[in-house]
């Protein structure tokens, strides 16, 4: 994926990560008082309807309660894990209302943190949040529409060609390019 999932290994996440196991009830109040806001944007942005939105951000709160003693700090951080939470739940709730993203990859969250643990270090950095809004302005509108509906709505490259009436083969070019883009235009920090 493209840095929009921007990611924190904020001061205090082990510990608190920790508290979670422990089933500290504050530790979960004190996670979504750090995250609570942009799984709500990343969640918004998606399903695009502020009341299930706020319904699949308490989800993705209690879905991290629940399966919190998967997580392994050494394997991943916390922010990349729990975005990766709410991204499934958003996907799942499109699925459910009959949008199509049956061939969506999808990244089981305790089992593959670690593939976000490279993902840029301050969630909460607005700097870095415009520094991605202005990478994905350079992208042409094309470039821009493959990689917001692969990330956004989950969709595989062959439903966004159908979706854009383009050939897979050229979305598959648009977004490698994109991705190459974005990854010099904020130095690297997009993975492959």
């Amino acid at each position: 994926m493209f840095p929009l999932i921007l990611a924190v290994v904020a001061k205090g996440d082990g510990e608190l990560m920790v508290r979670l196991q422990r089933r500290d009830p504050q530790a979960l109040a004190e996670l979504y008082d750090r995250y609570g806001q942009v799984v709500f944007r990343l969640i918004l942005r998606m399903v695009r309807d502020t009341g299930v939105a706020e319904d699949l951000v308490q989800e993705t709160f209690l879905r991290v309660w629940n399966r919190v003693g998967g997580f392994d700090s050494d394997r991943g951080a916390v922010g990349p894990w729990l975005l990766a939470v709410a991204r499934n739940r958003a996907i799942d709730h499109l699925r459910s209302r009959g949008h199509r993203t049956e061939s969506t990859v999808e990244l089981n969250e305790t089992e593959h943190p670690e593939l976000f643990a490279d993902i840029s270090t301050d969630v909460l950095n607005f700097d870095l949040i415009r520094q991605v809004k202005r990478a994905l302005d350079q992208l042409d509108s094309q470039q821009r529409q493959a990689i917001e509906l692969a990330y956004f709505e989950g969709m595989s490259q062959t439903e966004i060609a159908e979706r854009m009436g383009q050939p897979l083969g050229t979305i598959k070019t648009w977004t490698r390019r994109a991705i190459q883009q974005m990854r010099t235009a904020l130095g690297g920090a997009v993975p492959a």
